[in-house]
């Protein structure tokens, strides 16, 4: 059984968006679970804790569309 080189390239995409998500993912799920656990030690901590989970869920976000830009890089340059 041969696999053609468009099935392959296929294959690529969708092994490179899923698991270039998966870390991203896991990255923003650990983000929010520690602010919310130093929120609740430390209320009063509120805006600098929100600024800094916001900042850092961009920076893990930014991952993601890198990723999504090279998926969309092998649908149509290769």
């Amino acid at each position: 059984m041969e696999i053609s080189a468009e099935a392959a390239k296929m294959l690529a995409v969708g092994l490179a968006i899923g698991l270039g998500s998966l870390g991203p993912g896991i990255g923003i799920g650990l983000i929010g679970k520690g602010a919310m656990d130093a929120l609740g030690r430390n209320p009063e901590a509120r805006s600098p804790i929100s600024t800094n989970m916001i900042l850092a869920i961009a920076f893990a976000e930014a991952v993601a569309i890198y990723v999504l830009i090279i998926a969309i890089l092998l649908i149509f340059v290769v």
